[in-house]
């Protein structure tokens, strides 16, 4: 999780994020219900390195949230952060889940692209954060048991 703060808080400051300000962030916006009932958390690997992760927060019945969602700027441009996409969307729907949302700053260009190429579409605002540039959404296909 360090090095997904170290980079939305570089890129936020345009600057190498500080580790007082990696910590703060990791602080402020805790995973920990990142498991369970409330959600999940994966891994991205390439070979034994990782280079990602990704998570969905479930919200409300039938709807979850991704978030933390990063891949290292080496393994980008290759497919990862799809196949990530693909596999929380997959294993949401096989929890239940009817529909993702997520939030995009306006600096996550190529996020924001790769979420509308995955058939993410901008609702009405549902977060107040002021980090929260897009609104996205997606319905997802029933899962088949």
């Amino acid at each position: 999780m360090r090095r997904f703060y170290a980079d939305i808080v570089g890129r936020y400051w345009g600057r190498p994020a500080t580790d007082a300000e990696i910590e703060r962030a990791m602080l402020d916006e805790p995973s920990d219900d990142l498991r369970g009932d409330s959600g999940f958390l994966l891994v991205v690997q390439d070979g034994v390195r990782v280079v990602g992760c990704g998570g969905v927060r479930f919200i409300e019945t039938g709807v979850g949230e991704l978030t933390r969602i990063f891949i290292d700027k080496t393994a980008r441009g290759r497919g990862a952060g799809r196949t990530l996409i693909k596999e929380l969307e997959s294993i949401s729907a096989s929890r239940g889940v009817r529909a993702l949302r997520l939030t995009v700053r306006g600096d996550l260009v190529e996020a924001h692209r790769l979420y509308q190429r995955l058939g993410y579409e901008t609702v009405d605002p549902f977060s107040s954060s002021s980090y929260a540039d897009f609104h996205l959404a997606k319905k997802l296909p029933h899962a088949v048991e």
